[in-house]
Formats: structure tokens, C-alpha cells, sequence
């Protein structure tokens, strides 16, 4: 009998180790070499400091920005003081070029687009000319529309610093005042430039207003050469024989062919203005671009000095929102 019973709980302790797992046991994933990678990452940026936060405003820097809740308007004024200018004529002989003296003024209108981007429109005043456009970033930086001169002029009278600035900051400005890349066969040889706003001061005023005064002091000078084509040789019978008379052909030819001759030009630009703050404006601006230019002529412009003064015009004549408004 007791043999009998020790058989029986043997044959169930065998069937019940041989019994399968149960359907729907979960087994544990082994770890493959990206999910120990992703882990270790992990576990890295847990210990990493937290990012420094960034440093307060400096209270005493300002960020200079246009402002054009509303259409804002300029005159710019240019009154001329031209000397005149030596220069070559086809023939190399010496010829006098000068633009009269006067005054001109046209009006800047800066505003915002449907589409929220800065744009302005020269406005030439008088008769003839025809107005001009082009957009800008928020800090005056000239983004597309004018070219030559009257980019120049753009750039001196919006362009703003980049980063904040303080007493004493300077920066440089994206005028480019000698241009000689449209003057035929001008081989540079030397370069000078300066390029410099200074804020001199920052002073309170009425209604919580600060005002940002600005000087400018930028000059560049290119000199070089003006090496002309040489004249179209004639056709020879022979090249190399000598014409009638014993003259040599070639060698007159080269007797006649014109030289290179020295060419120069020299612009300074020396201005001030005042910016408020507050309102994204100036509130006075006032610059004067002496020119002199030898041997050569730089267009659109000419030898003697220029006085640009801006005045704010309010309100903004509203045909002159017109055009901007058609876009």
C-alpha cells in the first residue's frame, strides 16, 4: 500500500514539472546595444547644471529700432556746394566738369507692409524724377530696392546698430561711398577706409523719452590707374614693313597709343543725429559728404560738398501712402 501511494505523488510531481507555461506569459526584453546607448545619454543629461539664464538687460544700453505703429515721413534736404573737377576727355586733354550749386529734397516714408515688413519710398520733390523703393529690417538695414548714391544715402540716414549700445559704443555701417566698379578699365592701387558711429550720449527727456545722439565719422580714398584700350590696329600689307618715307607703321601706332594715367577719388562723410528712443525716430539728422575726384568722374556725384538735413514731416501726406497701399 505504501509503495503504491509513494508511485502516485511521484507521477504527479513528474506531470506537473512537464506542464507548459501558461498562454500570454510575459518574458523579459534583452537589452540591445542602442537601448543601453539611450540609457547612458539619459543618465548623462540628469547630471548636466542647468543652463546659465541670461543676464539682465545692461540699464545702461538702448536698443535702437524704427517703430512703425503709424507711417512715419522725412524731407531730406541736399544742399550742393560743387568745386570743379579735372578730369580726362576722350582725346586725354584736360576738360572742367561741374554741377551748379542748389538745392534738391525729396521725402522719406517709412512704414509697414500687409505683410508686416519695413518698407520706405523716396519721394523726389520738384519737378522730374521718379520715386524709389525698397524694404528694411526693423533696425533701418537697407534690404532691397536702391543701388549707387542713393543707397548710400539710405544707408546713412536708417541704418541703426545691430546690438544694444551705451555711451561710448561705436559700429560700422554698410555704406559703401567710393564706387569705381562702373568706371572702365580703373585698376586699383591703394584703398583707405573708415567707417564709425559713435553714441556720445544718452540723455533724458520729456514724457519718459531717451535720446540716443549719434556721430558719424566715415571716409574712404581709391587710387590707381586708368589703363585705356589700345586704338584698333589698322590691316597691314606686311606686318612689320615700313611705309613710305621710312616710317615704321608699328612704332607710330605704338607713339600714338594712349598712356595709363592716374585716377582718385575721396569721399568723407561727418554728420549727427539724434535719436528718440521712445518713439523709434530721429528727432534731428544732419550730415555733410565732402567729394574730390581726379582723373576720373564717380557717378552720380560730383566734386565740392553736400549738406543733407532731414526734417520730420507730420502728417504724412496721404498720397504718398497711395502707391504703398496698391501692393
Amino acid at each position: 500500500m505504501n509503495r503504491r501511494l509513494t508511485g502516485l505523488l511521484a507521477a504527479l510531481c513528474l506531470t506537473s514539472a512537464c506542464k507548459e507555461d501558461p498562454v500570454g506569459k510575459m518574458e523579459p526584453i534583452a537589452a540591445t546595444p542602442e537601448m543601453a546607448a539611450n540609457v547612458l545619454k539619459a543618465r548623462q543629461a540628469e547630471k548636466k547644471p542647468a543652463p546659465a539664464p541670461e543676464p539682465p538687460p545692461d540699464p545702461s544700453k538702448v536698443t535702437l529700432r524704427w517703430k512703425l505703429d503709424a507711417p512715419i515721413a522725412f524731407r531730406l534736404t541736399t544742399t550742393s556746394e560743387s568745386a570743379p573737377s579735372a578730369a580726362k576727355d576722350k582725346k586725354g586733354q584736360d576738360s572742367e566738369s561741374a554741377a551748379a550749386s542748389g538745392e534738391a529734397s525729396s521725402i522719406f516714408v517709412l512704414e509697414k507692409t500687409g505683410s508686416g515688413d519695413y518698407a520706405f519710398r523716396i519721394v523726389p520733390q520738384g519737378e522730374g524724377g521718379e520715386a524709389e523703393q525698397g524694404t528694411m529690417s526693423e533696425r533701418g538695414f537697407v534690404l532691397d530696392g536702391l543701388a549707387g548714391p542713393l543707397r548710400n544715402t539710405a544707408v546713412l540716414v536708417l541704418e541703426l546698430p545691430r546690438d544694444p549700445v551705451g555711451k561710448d559704443s561705436t559700429w560700422a555701417l554698410g555704406a559703401d561711398l567710393v564706387d569705381l566698379g562702373a568706371v572702365t578699365n580703373f585698376v586699383e592701387k591703394k584703398a583707405e577706409r573708415k567707417n564709425q558711429v559713435k553714441l556720445t550720449s544718452l540723455a533724458p527727456a520729456e514724457n519718459g523719452e531717451q535720446v540716443a545722439t549719434l556721430e558719424y565719422d566715415l571716409s574712404e580714398s581709391l587710387s590707381g590707374q586708368l589703363r585705356p584700350q589700345p586704338p584698333a590696329r589698322k590691316p597691314k600689307e606686311a606686318p612689320g614693313k615700313k611705309a613710305a618715307g621710312g616710317h615704321d607703321d608699328h612704332a607710330d601706332e605704338a607713339a600714338q597709343a594712349p598712356t595709363a594715367q592716374a585716377a582718385s577719388a575721396e569721399v568723407r562723410m561727418t554728420g549727427r543725429g539724434e535719436f528718440l528712443v521712445k518713439a523709434g525716430r530721429w528727432r534731428s539728422w544732419e550730415g555733410t559728404l565732402t567729394t574730390h575726384v581726379e582723373g576720373t568722374t564717380l557717378p552720380g556725384t560730383a566734386n565740392g560738398e553736400r549738406t543733407l538735413r532731414l526734417t520730420p514731416v507730420d502728417p504724412v501726406p496721404p498720397e504718398l501712402l497711395q502707391p504703398q497701399a496698391k501692393k
